[in-house]
């Protein structure tokens, strides 16, 4: 259980945890030592996605703010902004790709893609499919099939792990880290998987 200085010093493994019976798709970011570091609410009815990154779920300190930059298309980037709308990086989803096994690549503040958030087992994807078609076998797609992701650098150097836990209702995700972080590396995954497990959760 490692120790970290972003997002007011994390402690692994990091648990996204969504809330169940409301209208928003909101999730608490909870750490190993039981603390809620940011609590995450997508804001409803918008033409373009707008999620906001809070600091608790009283909502009163806005940390970041993570922006679509296109409406319904493949190639779709969320760029992450503090409030005062300076850019600290992006992810963006890999269209076609991630219709088979979903792909994401983070960029830093200039623009540069620095990592790499891949699906392991495209199967998975492919069964989650297959039996939610099934009538009533289709509510069980959540417990049996559950996407594991890795995080790595360019030259492959495994960074974190993200994995979604069993679950009916697709609740919980948590986050390993796998090596120590450089500089910037640790506050674009957080933020790049909070965006991710939002348009994932879906599946499950």
């Amino acid at each position: 259980m490692s120790q970290t200085s972003v997002l007011d010093a994390v402690f692994y493994p990091y648990q996204f945890i969504f809330r169940i019976g409301t209208i928003h798709n909101d999730f608490r970011a909870v750490d190993a030592s039981g603390t809620t570091k940011a609590f995450v609410k997508q804001k409803l009815f918008k033409f373009k996605e707008h999620v906001q990154v809070f600091s608790d779920e009283t909502q009163s300190e806005l940390l970041y703010n993570i922006r679509a930059n296109k409406w319904l298309d493949f190639n779709t980037t969320y760029s992450f902004e503090k409030p005062d709308g300076t850019s600290i990086g992006r992810v963006a989803r890999k269209g076609w790709r991630s219709l088979w096994k979903a792909q994401y690549e983070l960029y830093d503040e200039r623009d540069v893609q620095d990592l790499i958030i891949q699906e392991k087992n495209a199967w998975t994807k492919v069964g989650d499919a297959v039996l939610s078609e099934i009538p009533i076998l289709g509510i069980f797609t959540g417990y049996f099939f559950n996407p594991s992701y890795t995080v790595k650098r360019p030259d492959g150097t495994l960074v974190a792990t993200f994995k979604k836990e069993a679950s009916f209702f697709g609740r919980k995700f948590n986050l390993y880290q796998e090596a120590p972080f450089e500089q910037g590396e640790e506050q674009r995954i957080q933020l790049g998987l909070m965006m991710m497990a939002l348009l994932e959760r879906r599946r499950g």
